[in-house]
């Protein structure tokens, strides 16, 4: 059964300007019954990355065109493949939609990109650090740089080629990272809610971005 979701109401408060209508369209078992902790869709291929508990990590990929942007879901699942490789609870996964290569990171630290190859998800690049856990992931738009930071303040940039671009102990609890859109600059966000720009060519600090909170109810920003 499906359902009406208002999404956001007119000034007038009478007629919603936008509706959509959500329904099941498949329900996909995870074998066990073991509980996920990160999931992420491929737009242009389809596939489905999901890791959870028990090393849990899988690539499954829907029937046909079906999943990939701008189409249905439904149907049959035409590749369903578990990736072994993570000893712990794989707590992040990431597509670099530009390469076709899949990232992912477990509870000890250890980050594994994945590559396809004839029908089948291998190893490509395999990076371990086990005083932190990865907090979080992100490529660049263009799916030539990555940037990966630790909860204990490390960072780490590298290329799509696996060499390592450069590191750095930020001595921030972070929780968050994001690119720019020419690559050129990272935002650091942290536990605390602090945000804070660094240059992502070398990982030179460069400023703290001032944040405002905006409460409900007040008219200015």
């Amino acid at each position: 059964p499906g359902m009406w979701l208002r999404v956001r109401e007119s000034e007038e408060g009478s007629e919603p300007l936008v509706s959509m209508y959500g329904y099941l369209a498949k329900k996909i078992a995870i074998p066990g019954k073991v509980p996920l902790h990160c999931v992420a869709w491929n737009l242009d291929h389809g596939w489905v990355a999901c890791g959870g508990e028990r090393n849990l990590l899988k690539v499954i990929q829907l029937d046909g065109n079906e999943g990939k942007k701008g189409s249905s879901a439904g149907g049959t699942l035409t590749m369903n493949q578990s990736l072994e490789g993570h000893t712990g609870t794989v707590t992040g996964v990431i597509w670099n939609e530009v390469f076709g290569r899949l990232t992912s990171s477990d509870e000890n630290g250890l980050i594994i990109v994945w590559m396809l190859h004839k029908g089948t998800w291998y190893e490509e690049m395999i990076n371990s650090r086990n005083k932190s856990v990865v907090a979080d992931m992100m490529w660049t738009a263009n799916g030539r740089k990555i940037c990966i930071v630790y909860e204990d303040g490390a960072v780490i940039a590298g290329s799509v080629e696996g060499n390592r671009m450069w590191g750095k102990e930020t001595m921030l609890s972070l929780s968050a990272v994001c690119w720019s859109p020419d690559g050129r600059w990272l935002l650091f966000g942290c536990i605390n809610g602090e945000v804070y720009l660094y240059d992502g060519t070398n990982g030179s600090p460069t400023t703290k971005i001032p944040i405002s909170a905006i409460e409900e109810d007040t008219e200015q920003v």
